[in-house]
């Protein structure tokens, strides 16, 4: 299948049947003036925002994700970074600048463009996301990682997490799949997303190893393409055993027995980016009955008890939910976004 196409595999009714309704929790959820925030009454983050905005472009609320993409553009600092918390479209007492969820604007809007092929999208979203991956590679330390956080004071924060730099893997990709349609030359980002490639894949020692419990820190670096191929395989199966649970779904962390829908599907998205189908329509079954009767999926699920973890209905599980679905059953022209063929250079022609 070349990069791009969509996927001709059979559609489930039942998930299917989903779709609608989590997209319609996520509209509901949405604010007047575009912002979306985890839950009504919540606060937001700029990366979960711009997931469940990617979750409404999956089925069809154009206009809704746009707005979504404008809150973004309006509420952007001058340096280009977003703070880690607003409430009511403010930072939040406490927040820090968070250089991962900055980043992951580029993913939104490339996101959107594959959708809707507009390309005066790209053009209005240029500067925003220019500013915004122009401040995450200013942060980028000799050894290729990225720092998580900046203080209100201005310091930088020395600690790097895995997930957050393999995020900012796939953000930087996103960000010169956008620079080249513009024809804008970005030859920094470029080296700048190979050193931090290199990074993940060969240097551990860099990254906050308190985090290894965490599943994300697992499936992260293959989900963004940062680690490929057999390598990839070596990776997904090294965790199996500790993040997994059949018909439960995946681990938050390795040491709770409660699971995430948010994860389930994130890693359901993960195996299909590498090709592994079956494996993730499986894992995506696992979170397909964990909903409400609104569309809005469980956040959460302790097993073998099975209570809800947490009653807050989070916007963003739904969207991953649906931008797994996408992948699998090629529901929009963005489907094959996080699949690693997407990201292949294509093959040079030979000439006569």
């Amino acid at each position: 299948m070349t990069p791009g196409a969509i996927s001709a595999r059979p559609k489930p009714a039942s998930l299917l049947s989903d779709i609608p309704a989590a997209a319609a929790f996520i509209a509901a959820v949405q604010k007047e003036d575009g912002e979306i925030p985890w839950s009504t009454g919540g606060k937001t983050d700029p990366w979960d925002h711009v997931e469940s905005a990617m979750g409404l472009d999956v089925a069809g609320y154009r206009r809704a994700a746009e707005a979504a993409y404008a809150w973004s553009a309006r509420t952007q600092p001058a340096d280009g970074c977003w703070w880690s918390e607003y409430r009511d479209g403010k930072p939040a007492k406490g927040a820090y600048k968070d250089p991962n969820m900055t980043a992951y604007i580029a993913v939104g809007a490339y996101h959107h463009y594959l959708v809707t092929g507009d390309d005066g999208f790209l053009y209005q979203m240029w500067d925003c996301v220019r500013r915004a991956a122009d401040y995450v590679v200013g942060l980028q330390r000799p050894e290729g990682h990225i720092p998580w956080a900046q203080r209100a004071d201005g310091s930088i924060s020395e600690r790097t997490l895995l997930t957050g730099c393999a995020s900012m893997y796939l953000s930087l990709g996103a960000a010169l799949k956008i620079s080249e349609r513009l024809g804008e030359r970005m030859p920094r980002w470029t080296a700048a997303r190979v050193r931090l490639g290199e990074a993940i894949r060969t240097k551990p020692h860099l990254f906050d190893p308190s985090k290894a419990r965490f599943s994300m820190d697992w499936y992260y670096p293959v989900l963004s393409g940062a680690v490929t191929g057999e390598d990839a395989e070596k990776w997904i199966d090294r965790g199996w055993e500790t993040f997994a649970v059949p018909g439960w779904g995946i681990l938050c962390v390795s040491d709770r027995a409660w699971t995430t829908m948010a994860e389930t599907a994130e890693l359901s998205l993960t195996l299909a980016a590498m090709g592994r189908v079956s494996d993730a329509e499986k894992v995506l079954s696992w979170a397909a009955d964990k909903k409400y009767a609104d569309g809005a999926f469980w956040t959460g699920v302790t097993f073998p008890d099975g209570v809800i973890y947490t009653t807050e209905k989070t916007a963003w599980t739904g969207a991953a939910v649906l931008l797994a679905a996408d992948l699998l059953y090629g529901l929009t022209p963005a489907c094959r976004l996080f699949s690693h063929d997407f990201w292949k250079p294509a093959p040079i022609l030979q000439t006569a």
